[in-house]
């Protein structure tokens, strides 16, 4: 399968995590595991994952709770998140999809079908073209496989070097601010300094070696633009 998409289990039931981790992982997708909401939020806010699986009956925290929390958040505001839940009557469901969740699978249920709404929530939720590979003078970035080459050579990046380098590989030949990258890459985080735009710049830079650093220009007294010409 052409996939390999990050999905977060979150369920307090270790049987559970391990049955849809099973499935998922035979059907070509990455897992990750958390057994409460707690843990869940902070492997979210760090990791990014491309889909939530998540629980609505949990101690401490419902499911339902930091579905909400995610929404309000425009780090974590579009993430698909499925709810998994033994609650089958119609006034949850409505609560589940009123708090934001993209679909819901009342347990039990089976590993075709969570596989199957999983596939159709993730097709809703990516825009077209979003998927294709995009190349620069040589450089390609592959976003289903995650993988970023220098004329057929790897290069590894952290996530938010990734990211940046997507935001300008389909967005070139344009200036923008750092307070416009913090928006469209962080997703407009207060919480971060426009300085660690720069940071990551430098680190983007730097992993990009002699061969492709020079697409990432320095704008002065504006920020930063991608570009094959040499400004």
């Amino acid at each position: 399968m052409s996939t390999s998409k990050q999905v977060l289990i979150v369920d307090d039931e270790a049987p559970i995590r391990e049955m849809i981790a099973v499935a998922l992982e035979m059907a070509g997708y990455e897992c990750s595991e958390a057994d409460n909401a707690q843990t869940a939020h902070a492997m979210i806010v760090d990791q990014q994952p491309d889909m939530i699986l998540l629980d609505w009956m949990m101690p401490n925290m419902s499911g339902i709770e930091l579905a909400r929390r995610l929404r309000k958040d425009e780090t974590t505001a579009d993430i698909p998140i499925i709810m998994l839940t033994a609650k089958g009557e119609e006034e949850n469901k409505i609560k589940g999809l009123e708090a934001g969740v993209d679909d819901y699978i009342t347990k039990p249920f089976s590993p075709r079908e969570l596989v199957a709404r999983l596939k159709a929530v993730l097709r809703r939720a990516t825009p077209k073209g979003i998927e294709d590979p995009v190349s620069v003078d040589g450089l390609t970035l592959d976003p289903v496989s995650h993988r970023v080459t220098s004329n057929e050579s790897p290069i590894d990046l952290g996530p938010t070097e990734f990211r940046l380098l997507q935001f300008f590989m389909t967005h070139q030949d344009r200036a923008y601010s750092r307070g416009q990258l913090l928006d469209m890459v962080w997703g407009g985080n207060v919480y971060v300094e426009e300085r660690t735009v720069d940071v990551h710049i430098r680190r983007l830079r730097k992993a990009l070696g002699n061969q492709h650093d020079y697409l990432v220009q320095t704008v002065r007294g504006t920020g930063y633009r991608f570009s094959t010409k040499v400004a």
